[in-house]
This record gives structure tokens, sequence and C-alpha cells, in this order.
């Protein structure tokens, strides 16, 4: 039985819940505990690393986007605090978001004769950008991504992805565990894992849609002695469809 959710977006960055809705979309999942895990983003209404919430206890949590090689991977920064280093990388990457959010736009709007109802600002992500191409063209949601906004379509504009090594730097001087954050997503799930040997933890439940091979997960959280983290990635209001069991909650609040 799911008790926490750990990977949890609010409308600080790409998702709908906010910290009003958050305890009732608790309830109806049972869930106890939340880790909220916005985009390049801290929340600005949470100011210690671990709060309660109209009864739900509250991780504060980021999610930060590294490159590593050829590799880009998402990773998961639990019990966050506000240092120095972390606001500055935040803050730059708001500014590159910002820039590319307006560059994507303008992009949209000269390639489709239309005026989006969105403007760029600080957590703003591509998921706003094609709800308002869905708002006022023939594209849904999933075209604008699929035909406009996506990887390499033609109205898309890379971010700005610091390098693994300063994000684990960064978020280990911030946080209180640092975990790998669905490692069946990436192209190349055994050298996303071997990047486990610098991290303490892994997503080790995550709702991929699909069957996955739990083995290789555990066997980097034998050999790298890491701790298991889960969440349902929620961008919605529907919180538990995956994460942690009691008892495995009590482990990963040992180790935070």
């Amino acid at each position: 039985m799911v008790v926490a959710d750990l990977h949890v977006h609010t409308t600080n960055s790409d998702g709908s819940l906010t910290l009003e809705t958050l305890p009732a979309a608790a309830e109806d999942a049972d869930v106890s505990a939340v880790a909220i895990t916005d985009h390049d983003r801290l929340h600005p209404e949470l100011s210690t690393p671990v709060a309660t919430i109209g009864g739900v206890t509250v991780v504060h949590g980021i999610e930060l986007r590294v490159a590593a090689d050829e590799l880009q991977v998402d990773l998961l920064g639990y019990g966050a605090r506000r240092t120095p280093a972390l606001e500055a990388l935040i803050q730059r990457l708001q500014a590159d978001r910002i820039e590319r959010g307006r560059e994507i736009i303008a992009r949209v709007e000269d390639r489709l004769g239309v005026e989006l109802p969105v403007e760029s600002r600080a957590g703003l992500g591509r998921p706003h950008i094609a709800e308002a191409i869905a708002a006022v063209s023939e594209y849904d949601y999933a075209d604008a991504f699929e035909e406009l906004i996506g990887d390499g379509c033609p109205c898309y504009v890379p971010r700005a992805i610091p390098q693994f090594s300063e994000g684990v730097d960064v978020l280990a001087g911030a946080c209180g565990l640092v975990s790998l954050a669905h490692p069946y997503r990436y192209d190349d799930v055994g050298a996303a894992l071997e990047l486990c040997s610098e991290l303490d933890a892994v997503e080790r439940l995550y709702p991929y849609g699909r069957e996955v091979d739990p083995r290789p997960i555990e066997r980097a959280m034998e050999r790298y002695d890491l701790i298991a983290t889960g969440g349902s990635d929620a961008h919605g209001e529907t919180l538990g469809l995956a994460g942690l069991d009691a008892d495995a909650y009590r482990r990963f609040r040992a180790a935070l």
C-alpha cells in the first residue's frame, strides 16, 4: 500500500496541484506523505525541508535535469534547504527557461499565424505551451508535442542543462537525499544506473505504463547501498499511482 508519493509537481512548475488542494488529493489517494519536486524550482511557500500541511507530511524537494556525457537524466533532491549555490543555480536555470519559453512561443506563433494565450515566465514548461496551442489551433495537446514543440520538432528550443557533477554537488549541499528519477525512461538504463554510484537513492517505484525488469535497479541498490524512493510523477490531481509503503518510507525518512 502506497503511503508516500515522493514525486509530485505543482503549479509552481508544470503541475495543477497547489499546497491548498494537496491535502484533499492526498486524502483521496489515502497517502499520508508527499514530496513536492517541481522542475528546476523550490516551492516559494515551503520554508523548511519537511512540513505538515492539512495533516499531510510534505517533503520539500526539486527535480533537476542534468547532462552526463551524452545522457540526460533527472535528479530528485529531497529535504531541500535554500543554500546560496542552489539558489544561484535555480536563478540561472529559470532565466534560461523564460528566454526559451519566449523563443518557443514566437516560433509557434510565426509558424501557425496565431497568438498563443500564454506568456513566458518563471516555471513555464512545454506542457503549458502545448495547452495554449490546443486552445487556439487544430493541434491537440499530443499533436503539439509530436509535430511542433517536441525534441527535434520545428519549434523546439533546447534548454540549458547543468552537468551531472555540478547538479550532484549543488543538490548534495542543499538536500538530505539525492535520487535518480525513473531509470527506465532513459535510452541507456545501464548507464543511468551507473550514475547512482554518486547518489544516495534511486526511484525504485514509478508508473511507467509498461512492465519493466526491476532486477537492474535492485542490483544497483545493493551495489551502491541506495535508499529506495518512489512516486507517481503527478502533474494532475491524482496521487498514489506509485510510491513507498510504510516500511520503505520509514527507511527514507531515517536517511533523510
